[in-house]
Formats: C-alpha cells, sequence, structure tokens
C-alpha cells in the first residue's frame, strides 16, 4: 500500500488540504469571491435590479454573463471554496483537537540538562534541607496556577494551555458559521411585498413581488401569517438644517398568525416576528395615488391606488396606470406624481417628500383591446406595442395637471380619468434565516476563543537543587510576552527562602540571560 502512487497522491492532497496555510488561503479566496456579489447585482436578491443593470450596461453585460457573475454565491467556483474551505478547516481542527487532549493527560516535561541556558535564569543557595526548598517552590508555582512534576532533584511547571484551547474554539466556531450559514441557504428565504395602506399581505408565494428560497425549501408550506397595513406615517424635518431629512417612519399592523391577532408596530430596523418565526422588515415605502378611469361607454373601468416607484429625495414618483377593461378601446396613462409639486422654469418637480401640495402630470395611451396572453408583464412600466399616444387639438401629444379631486377628459368620447386622492405605501420584507442564531453565537464564541488565545502566555519554569544550590530558570512559548524575570527572580526566592528586594530578589543569587 504503502508503494501504491494512488494512495501516495491522496495522502499528500489530504495532507495539503487541511495545512493552515492551506485554509488560510482559501479563506481568502472565499472573501475575494464575494466582491464580485457585493459590486453587481445578483439574481438571487434581486432579479429586477439584474435586469436593470443589463439595460444600462449591455457591453459590460456580454462579459459578466458568460463568467457568472449574476449569480455568484451560487456558483460551483464560489460552492467548491466554501466546500473546500468546510473540509480543510474540519481536518485542521481534529488532529489538533486530540493532540491538544494528549497535550492535558501528559505532566509538564522533564528537567532541562542546562537550565542555565534558558533564556531566563538565576542561581541562589539552599540553606536548609532540600524538601522543604522544594515545598516553597511548589507552593509558589501552584499559586500561579502552574502544572507541577516533581522529582527528587527538582520541579517542572507549565501553565498556558488555554491558548491552545482558545485557538481550537476560535477555528471550531468558524466551522460552525459556515454550518449556520449553509442551514440558512438551504432552509431560508427571503421575499418583498409592496402592500398600500389599508390592504394586506398573505404569506403564499403568489403574493410575493420577488421571492428567493434555499434549495430545501417548500414553498407550498410557508408558514401560514397574515399582516395588514392598517396605517403608515412618514415625518420629515421642516426646517432650514436639514429640510426634509427623514425622521420618523412607522407601519401600524395587524398580524394574523397561528398565535392569534395582535396589533403591532414595524418601524426601521425594528421588525415583527411571527409564531413561526418569519421576521418582517419595513424595506421602504412611497406613493400610491388613486385614480378612477372611465372607458368610452361611461363604464368605471378602472378605481383604486396605484403604486407609482420613487425617483429622488423628493419623492418625486413615475408610474402607469393600465386600463386592458376599457371599452371600446384599451387605456393607459404614463403619470408623474410629485408630493409638493412646483412648476418653475425647471419644468414641474417635488421641493419636499411629504404631500404638502400633490399634484400627478400624465399623458394618455390608447388602443385596441387586446386579448390576454399569460406572459407577465412589469406593474411599473407601459409597454407601448400596439398603442398611440392620444393627441390634442394640436396634434401634440396631450397631457395634463392634475390635483386632487381633479379629471380628465380624453377626446374623442375616449374615457376620462380623474385623480381622487393617494395613499401610501410599504414594501416589507419576509425572511426566515434558522441559522442566523448559530451564527451568531458562533461568531461571539470565536471571538472569545481568540482573545482566550492573544492574552493567554504559555511559560514554563524549571527549579533543581544540587549540591545545596538552587538553579531556576524559565521559557516563554510566545512572543512579546513579559514578567519572565520577575517570575524567575520570585520562584527562586520562594525556594531559597529569601524574601524579594526592592530592585529585585536578596543577594545570595546570581541571575544570568544567556540566550539558549
Amino acid at each position: 500500500m504503502k508503494g501504491n502512487p494512488v494512495a501516495q497522491f491522496i495522502r499528500w492532497a489530504w495532507g495539503q488540504l487541511t495545512s493552515m496555510r492551506t485554509a488560510l488561503a482559501l479563506l481568502f479566496l472565499l472573501a475575494l469571491a464575494a466582491i464580485p456579489g457585493s459590486m453587481i447585482p445578483q439574481n438571487s436578491v434581486s432579479p429586477i435590479s439584474v435586469i436593470d443593470f443589463k439595460n444600462e450596461h449591455p457591453t459590460l453585460d456580454k462579459v459578466l454573463e458568460p463568467l457568472g457573475m449574476y449569480h455568484v454565491y451560487t456558483s460551483a467556483g464560489f460552492s467548491a471554496v466554501y466546500l473546500l474551505l468546510f473540509a480543510s478547516l474540519i481536518g485542521c481542527i481534529l488532529p489538533r483537537v486530540a493532540k491538544y487532549f494528549r497535550a492535558l493527560r501528559q505532566p509538564p516535561p522533564k528537567l532541562p540538562a542546562r537550565i542555565e541556558r534558558l533564556p531566563e535564569s538565576a542561581t541562589g543557595t539552599v540553606a536548609g534541607a532540600v524538601e522543604p526548598a522544594l515545598d516553597g517552590a511548589e507552593a509558589f508555582l501552584k499559586a500561579k496556577r502552574y502544572r507541577i512534576r516533581r522529582t527528587a532533584e527538582g520541579i517542572s511547571a507549565e501553565r498556558g494551555y488555554l491558548r491552545e484551547a482558545g485557538n481550537l474554539v476560535f477555528h471550531t466556531s468558524l466551522v460552525v458559521v459556515l454550518l449556520g450559514l449553509a442551514w440558512s441557504n438551504l432552509f431560508g428565504f427571503h421575499g418583498t411585498a409592496v402592500v398600500v395602506e389599508g390592504r394586506g399581505f398573505s404569506n403564499v408565494i403568489t403574493q410575493y413581488d420577488d421571492f428567493t428560497s434555499g434549495t430545501l425549501v417548500d414553498t407550498d408550506e410557508l408558514e401560514q401569517f397574515s399582516i395588514d397595513v392598517n396605517s403608515f406615517t412618514a415625518e420629515f424635518e421642516m426646517g432650514e438644517v436639514q429640510r426634509g431629512a427623514a425622521r420618523r417612519f412607522d407601519a401600524q399592523v395587524t398580524v394574523t398568525d397561528s398565535a392569534g391577532e395582535r396589533d403591532a408596530l414595524i418601524t426601521v430596523n425594528k421588525p415583527v416576528t411571527t409564531a413561526g418565526g418569519s421576521q418582517v422588515n419595513l424595506l421602504g415605502h412611497g406613493y400610491a395615488p388613486s385614480f378612477t378611469v372611465r372607458d368610452g361607454n361611461g363604464d368605471v373601468a378602472f378605481s383604486g391606488p396605484v403604486v407609482f416607484l420613487p425617483q429622488d429625495g423628493n419623492f418625486a414618483s413615475v408610474g402607469v396606470i393600465k386600463v386592458p377593461d376599457a371599452r371600446p378601446q384599451r387605456l393607459a396613462f404614463e403619470a408623474f406624481f410629485y408630493p409638493t409639486a412646483v412648476l418653475d422654469e425647471q419644468g414641474p418637480h417635488s421641493v419636499f417628500p411629504d404631500a404638502l401640495n400633490p399634484e400627478v402630470y400624465l399623458n394618455a395611451w390608447v388602443g385596441d383591446p387586446q386579448e390576454e396572453s399569460g406572459v407577465p408583464e412589469s406593474v411599473y412600466s407601459l409597454n407601448t406595442t400596439g398603442l398611440r399616444q392620444v393627441e390634442g387639438d394640436e396634434g401634440e401629444p396631450l397631457r395634463a395637471a392634475l390635483a386632487v379631486g381633479g379629471g380628465m377628459t380624453l377626446p374623442d368620447g375616449l374615457g376620462s380619468i380623474t385623480f381622487d386622492g393617494w395613499q401610501r405605501w410599504v414594501k416589507l420584507q419576509v425572511s426566515q434565516t434558522p441559522g442566523n442564531l448559530l451564527t451568531l453565537i458562533s461568531i461571539a464564541v470565536g471571538v472569545a476563543g481568540l482573545s482566550v488565545s492573544l492574552t493567554v502566555r504559555p511559560r514554563r519554569l524549571f527549579v533543581r537543587i544540587t549540591d545545596q544550590m538552587a538553579t531556576v530558570g524559565g521559557l516563554d512559548r510566545t512572543d512579546a510576552a513579559s514578567g519572565l524575570e520577575d517570575e524567575v527572580a520570585g520562584l527562586l526566592a520562594a525556594t531559597t527562602g529569601d524574601r524579594p528586594g526592592p530592585d529585585g530578589p536578596g543577594g545570595n543569587e546570581e541571575s544570568t540571560r544567556d540566550a539558549v
């Protein structure tokens, strides 16, 4: 078997994989591989952002798409580095744990042949018998929490075993962190939904605007709960300093889950957690102007709020009112909503994010009725295929500015639209990350282990008594340690029975610092 080249290669490869140098290299590669995922939109996080990015950067997209840069965290390369790091850490830790427990069972090392050649050493004369002198040395060392190995000629002592324990705890916590992340990725999910004031959301897959789940999540078995958004309050700074800055975002909701029905408040960084562990966060908000559209037959073809997307800090928003059921021709409107509208040489715009003077600017499109194709369309953009823009008296595109309660009648008996008012909408994120608690605890334990590893200083002390002469020495097993000289002096004083003076031990010993 020893001569088998395949077996030799496997042993060599496993040795390379489980070395600490390889683990550190893989950890660096994992961090490096995560950089594109933090800079480029990811399909697993926001598919809409990916589509927008592709439209804005068509040339760059030709390079990024073949490289799989839109799904970095689920790519084969990232997964390979992740799994190799996992295996490397386990391969590093298990042998070290076994070695550590063997070291705990073993006594401190034997007395060295030449104690005086240790980094710090001192000698002194023992006036009395050897045993009482060794008793004094042993009492000193035990008070300093050293482990003792005593023989007839002297004592070996060692402390600092917790340093390696801290190292092992830190590296084990890294493995558990990886397990926690894998747990969340496999069994967790997150999705977002836009909900208008006065309406609700149920935790079923069809109610999400976007949804991403782990491979082992059964979307038919999601936790059963619903949230009604009763009201949403947004307050902004009215003063001259930081005018328009956000001051308060509160969503008053009613949660209905397996624990019953209860009222709750969702604010920024203060989510609501359901009975089944789903976390509901408030991600964003905006305006949903309400419209009533009558078609050419005089029937109400559409009535209700429409979600508009904010475009700037003053919440100038854009939206589309689609009326496919209007007859004899279908209608559509492109609209701009300005919460605090001002019309000047810059054109219409909003000068404040709150709705102090709301107005809607819109234009109209008309086309023949169209059968439902079943192909999903964005509710935030208008596909003008098969539509033509409604023109005014002079052949220009028909445009109108509407205040609350205002309306516009379309020419040629096409219908009319009325701006009834506005409401606010909120964007809720629902998520379950079952491994988060495990990951958090592991990080805390890992930091504690690392702190122990950095603060505990392994040290060895030795004392030998020969012909009434005590030789004491010590060495630190880490760099940048201090206090060794004082401990050697204290051990010598405890062995010889002398009391240390202000500048060190008494005058019956000689101190040397001969480096090994």
